[in-house]
């Protein structure tokens, strides 16, 4: 057991057992190291002013990821180095992003500028990167810049960010390499007491344990739901149980029948995989927070919470995926769907918890579709999230699944829609119309800021209408404004 956590800056390995169970990192970067140039912006994981880097080892590998340091419990961080602005000038001498920013007027106010030049610093070291604006776009997704522009940001990035890496930290990615990796102990982290403590169990069946103890206790994962309770509802979380020193549970397993997920597999390392079974799974997937958030936000935690409004529980339930729990010594699988009761209430029993995702592939006469229909384009919670699953024989379509989130208080499939697709012939349109009316009888969503019950209502039933005009054979560059599914297929 060990009593303190450890994590790497620079060429010093700082070991703290003075540790809050909610303590995040961006406090104690600016209060107990006062490197100041990390800001505290939005602290809710929005703006990107509080980015940091988190090198971490990846399947042996040095890996750079960007995350938000705010939403970021500072036990989170145990095994990483942790990269701020102030670490990437090397004898006085700026860091080749750095120069790039300076040089194209990247930066007006500066208060945004630590965070963006991190973020390029990850895509700088982000291998096989495909080098144009797209990439920039999406590395930057999570950073605001309100007086700049992005455009000479974009420039900067352009110019540099493509190249072979050549810094302190490329120099010495050996070195921080081997660190990381003895680093990793393998020993259970307890901070505190019985009443309040910070632990990181480092196999399931300690997690099992520690946590049939402290039913009471908050599981976490990513924190980037977990992190808004501790900064903007002022919760009292006394017993924190950080889940990602559990070995094995953050796997992502490609089988012939689909993807096995770990309940702590990070969406960014998710992406990848989920997108090679259909590009509608990997441009929504995309499209789910920024890159900090999916570098730290995971597939389990998206279920976990139970969110009406989460973007992975619609597509999974419409590819009938089951879900994994385990209480004590005991596990149990069930339909994902089933997993969701009422509006914040799961099928969860005290002290059991998700430890794992079977996904399964589309077969060959499957249709998959799946749309996010959000204010912005990115980092932005949907207003309604919908994805289709049609088995089509001779053109007809004999089974479908259908699912919604943002439509109710759970995600939830349209049961009525799905019996009255049954028969429906793509080529026939006029076999559509019992579907795309029962559809509307299929929920009664409330209205709030991100959208009216009406709209919602004639959202739904237009999507159902574009998932069959695309299953009939319209290429999507007509049917959609951008992420058309063709040239999606050329990369996956």
């Amino acid at each position: 057991m060990r009593e303190a956590i450890r994590f790497l800056r620079g060429d010093q390995i700082i070991e703290l057992s003075d540790v809050a169970p909610t303590e995040t990192l961006l406090d104690y970067l600016r209060l107990s190291e006062r490197k100041v140039g990390t800001k505290e912006g939005c602290n809710e994981g929005d703006c990107g002013a509080c980015t940091v880097a988190l090198g971490r080892l990846v399947d042996g590998q040095l890996v750079y990821e960007p995350v938000n340091a705010c939403i970021q419990l500072l036990g989170q961080v145990d095994g990483c180095e942790v990269v701020t602005i102030e670490d990437l000038a090397e004898d006085g001498r700026l860091h080749p992003v750095q120069e790039a920013l300076a040089r194209h007027h990247g930066s007006q106010c500066g208060f945004c500028t630590s965070g963006i030049a991190i973020s390029l610093f990850t895509l700088y070291h982000q291998p096989a990167a495909t080098p144009d604006r797209r990439t920039v776009n999406e590395a930057l997704a999570g950073n605001l810049c309100r007086c700049t522009g992005y455009r000479p940001i974009a420039d900067a990035a352009l110019e540099v960010c493509f190249a072979e890496p050549d810094d302190q930290f490329s120099r010495r990615a050996d070195q921080i390499a081997e660190t990381l990796a003895g680093l990793h102990d393998g020993e259970e982290i307890f901070i505190g007491d019985e009443t309040s403590f910070f632990a990181a169990p480092a196999s399931i069946d300690a997690l099992a344990d520690l946590y049939s103890r402290h039913p009471d206790a908050t599981l976490v994962a990513g924190a980037t739901d977990v992190g808004l309770w501790i900064t903007k509802q002022l919760r009292d979380l006394p017993k924190i149980i950080w889940l990602g020193r559990v070995a094995f549970l953050d796997r992502v397993e490609a089988i012939e029948e689909g993807l096995i997920i770990g309940a702590t597999a990070s969406l960014a390392r998710v992406e990848p995989q989920i997108a090679r079974l259909d590009p509608d799974l990997g441009a929504v997937w995309s499209r789910i927070g920024s890159r900090q958030v999916r570098a730290s936000g995971t597939v389990g935690g998206n279920i976990a919470n139970g969110s009406p409004i989460g973007d992975t529980p619609p597509m999974l339930i419409a590819l009938g995926a089951m879900l994994e729990l385990r209480k004590g010594e005991t596990a149990r699988t069930l339909p994902l769907e089933d997993f969701f009761i009422d509006y914040g209430k799961q099928d969860r029993g005290e002290g059991e918890f998700v430890t794992g995702i079977f996904v399964p592939a589309p077969g060959p006469n499957d249709v998959f579709r799946a749309y996010k229909i959000s204010k912005r384009f990115d980092q932005d919670i949907s207003a309604v999230m919908a994805a289709f699953l049609f088995t089509i024989e001779e053109g007809r379509i004999i089974h479908a699944r259908v699912a919604f989130g943002g439509m109710a208080a759970t995600p939830k499939r349209a049961r009525r829609a799905e019996a009255a697709l049954g028969g429906a012939v793509l080529a026939e349109p006029g076999t559509w119309g019992r579907a795309l009316k029962a559809i509307e009888r299929d929920f009664a969503p409330i209205s709030d800021m991100r959208a009216s019950a009406e709209y919602r209502v004639k959202v739904s039933r237009s999507l159902l209408a574009k998932a069959l005009v695309e299953a009939a054979g319209m290429p999507s560059d007509r049917t959609r404004v951008q992420g058309h599914r063709e040239a999606a297929e050329t990369l996956v």
